[in-house]
């Protein structure tokens, strides 16, 4: 059983908040509202808000992550999380390459169905789509593999 789930992207303004935010919405309320769940970045954009189309996206989902700040992955972070959800492959070997004993604990967030979530910084809205689109069924399928 995991007791605290990070989720990692880059700059953790885009991909990472829209997953821990759904992801805490997912749970809320049952017998899982308990776990500590968070995100970071491998190179965050420290202490900015989430980008705008993303909180645009999520308000449309009644998700409020106007309180986000980035905050950059760090060995100590990465310690204190049962699980490590992250967007690419390439993140998997960033995270390990930032503590190597977090092999084991570091998984894609698509990784059920075998997919990666590209970046959409810097695109036009329907990237955004796109990119929530994926991250709702790879939250919805950790929920229902591990969680439920």
């Amino acid at each position: 059983m995991f007791n605290s789930v990070l989720m990692v992207c880059v700059g953790n303004i885009c991909r990472s908040p829209m997953a821990e935010a759904l992801l805490i919405d997912r749970l809320s309320g049952g017998k899982h509202a308990n776990i500590k769940i968070a995100s970071a970045g491998v190179g965050a954009l420290v202490e900015h808000e989430a980008d705008a189309t993303a909180k645009e996206l999520m308000t449309e989902k009644n998700i409020d992550v106007s309180a986000h700040r980035a905050r950059q992955l760090s060995t100590e972070l990465i310690s204190e999380y049962d699980l490590i959800l992250v967007m690419e492959t390439g993140h998997i070997n960033a995270v390990h390459n930032i503590a190597p004993s977090s092999k084991g604990k570091v998984h894609l967030l698509g990784k059920w169905s075998d997919f990666e979530i590209s970046d959409p910084y810097m695109q036009p809205r329907r990237e955004f789509e796109v990119v929530l689109e994926l991250i709702e069924r790879g939250v919805d399928e950790w929920v229902e593999k591990v969680f439920s």
